[in-house]
């Protein structure tokens, strides 16, 4: 955040709120109406325009809107959001078909992804180091307007049956933190430039796993980030890496 006034970084985390919410363009005028900020649609724009010079907006080419970038999603992931509360009902879940599984490293692999993709309606994931995948939730990315382009369907449909592929992505998002994103915008393939995998490497007695969700650049990052992270500590509490 360098660099950025707080009524920037304001306008920045409602941009990505908004474009969060409904897929669409954000506008100063939208932002106006509905935030009363205390400063003319004008100078709102100002600011706009000023944070896509800094490379956290990108202009719409469809409308007089603007789109948040990877380095917008990424500040507001690890600075500006307020993480939720998961609930008993949450926890409890996805505790009992991760403890009831304990037992086989491959069942649970296979119920994590079913958790994970019930819990985030996007397509979860569950990727072992030898090189095999578990993926539950196809569907749920066909609730997400981006997925409604067929060709970004087919390049996900194949990316998630190439698992060095898979594993080749997960190193961009290496960082020390226990829950990871990698947004499309970084992989340099337009065609993915709509998606963000969230996902956070386990290590158990028996095999390396990395579990995870994939969808939209719009996940409900407050909700999911936690979650991946209970899903993980879950997992290393039953079996454990020795």
């Amino acid at each position: 955040m360098v660099g950025l006034t707080s009524r920037q970084i304001q306008i920045l985390k409602l941009v990505v709120e908004e474009f969060i919410n409904s897929a669409r363009p954000v506008g100063s005028e939208m932002l106006d109406k509905k935030y009363n900020l205390g400063v003319s649609p004008a100078t709102i724009r100002n600011e706009m325009v000023f944070l896509e010079r800094q490379g956290y907006l990108s202009k719409d080419h469809s409308s007089a809107g603007r789109l948040p970038t990877s380095a917008a999603l990424k500040l507001y992931v690890n600075e500006l959001m307020k993480e939720k509360q998961l609930s008993v009902a949450d926890e409890v879940g996805v505790k009992e078909k991760i403890w009831n599984n304990r037992n086989n490293l491959e069942e649970m692999a296979d119920e994590i992804s079913k958790s994970l993709a019930e819990q985030t309606q996007a397509l979860g994931f569950v990727v072992m180091s030898n090189n095999k995948a578990y993926c539950s939730g196809y569907a749920n990315l066909l609730s997400m307007p981006e997925f409604f382009d067929i060709g970004l369907m087919r390049q996900v449909l194949t990316l998630i049956e190439e698992v060095p592929v898979m594993q080749e992505i997960f190193k961009f998002g290496a960082s020390e933190n226990p829950v990871q994103v990698v947004y499309g915008q970084e992989l340099g393939n337009r065609d993915l430039e709509p998606i963000s995998l969230v996902f956070a490497n386990v290590h158990t007695d028996q095999k390396d796993l990395t579990v995870g969700v994939l969808g939209s650049s719009r996940f409900d990052y407050p909700y999911v980030m936690p979650m991946m992270r209970y899903v993980k500590t879950l997992i290393e509490q039953v079996n454990p890496h020795n």
